[in-house]
């Protein structure tokens, strides 16, 4: 049966009460359980995973498969990680005639993402591609960026209409925030097209938007600071305390622990750092880019060398 047909027939209501009775499988709220029923959604977020160009595909919770059969006719290679371990038995059926998928029972998080995709794809370049359960969607995004994997092309989310809104927002905007700031860092966000509530059994209380990350290679990132962990301590400040100046900011944050546990930024050298800069002090965090946090961090590097 083409992908097409199959992925069809995943979408179908009735079908899928018949696969899930038959298995004694019910949804699971505590894993974010909505599947899609509009089979255009699928072909068009395989589609854009596709864009990509990888041969290969890591996919996060495939569920009963309907996304997991467009990516097979699209891809050389897919591997797909399901937490639910009933769902496994489900999917070998229902993917049964497809030779290029492996099934992973496991959480995603646990997972070391660079051994995985090493022994899944042997070192060739890999998207990602994802419906994701809303109650989780930041530690997966963050555990993917910081991961690091120079065969990690791409990242091609299904998310809640509002965290679309903030990967994609621009600086000084209501939606922008620590989120956005570090998906800049590591690569171009775009939103992709809308998702309806009908268009998942059981309907969600929320509507959903496909979001790509086209990832930046390693050494070709637009902004490269002295201490990476010290810029994102300070995006982290800024964010964390968006009331506040950036002055008042960062003098009421730790550094990191490479310069010493608890050893917090001094008013006077945050001052001198934001001006060194070319940033406002006065300013609240909210309204910088990333390449001004980037500044703003290595010139508190460089206050920080120069006082020790």
């Amino acid at each position: 049966m083409p992908a097409g047909d199959i992925s069809q027939n995943l979408c179908s209501q009735k079908y899928i009460r018949e696969v899930m009775g038959c298995a004694g499988v019910t949804f699971k709220k505590g894993y974010g359980q909505n599947f899609l029923i509009n089979p255009s959604i699928p072909k068009k977020t395989a589609d854009a995973a596709a864009e990509s160009g990888a041969p290969c595909v890591l996919e996060i919770g495939p569920g009963i498969g309907a996304l997991t059969a467009e990516l097979c006719s699209r891809f050389e290679r897919v591997a797909a990680v399901e937490i639910d371990e009933t769902l496994i038995p489900i999917l070998n059926k229902t993917l049964a005639s497809f030779n290029n998928v492996t099934i992973i029972k496991g959480d995603f998080l646990d997972i070391d993402i660079k051994t995985f995709s090493r022994e899944m794809f042997g070192g060739r370049d890999y998207a990602v591609c994802a419906n994701l359960p809303y109650y989780i969607t930041t530690p997966i995004i963050m555990k993917l960026l910081e991961a690091k994997d120079p065969a990690m092309v791409s990242i091609t989310l299904m998310v809640q209409s509002e965290v679309a809104a903030r990967l994609t927002a621009s600086p000084g905007t209501s939606d922008y925030g620590a989120i956005t700031a570090a998906v800049s860092y590591y690569g171009r966000a775009r939103r992709l097209f809308n998702v309806s509530p009908g268009s998942f059994m059981p309907v969600p209380k929320v509507s959903s938007a496909v979001v790509s990350i086209e990832l930046y290679k390693k050494g070709q990132y637009p902004v490269n600071p002295k201490d990476e962990d010290l810029m994102f301590a300070l995006i982290r400040a800024a964010f964390g305390q968006r009331r506040k100046t950036l002055l008042n900011a960062l003098t009421s944050t730790s550094l990191p622990k490479n310069y010493g546990n608890g050893v917090q930024i001094k008013k006077e050298m945050a001052k001198t750092a934001a001006e060194s800069a070319g940033i406002d002090p006065s300013v609240r965090g909210e309204v910088l880019s990333v390449a001004q946090f980037a500044a703003l961090s290595d010139a508190l590097c460089d206050a920080i060398s120069h006082a020790l």
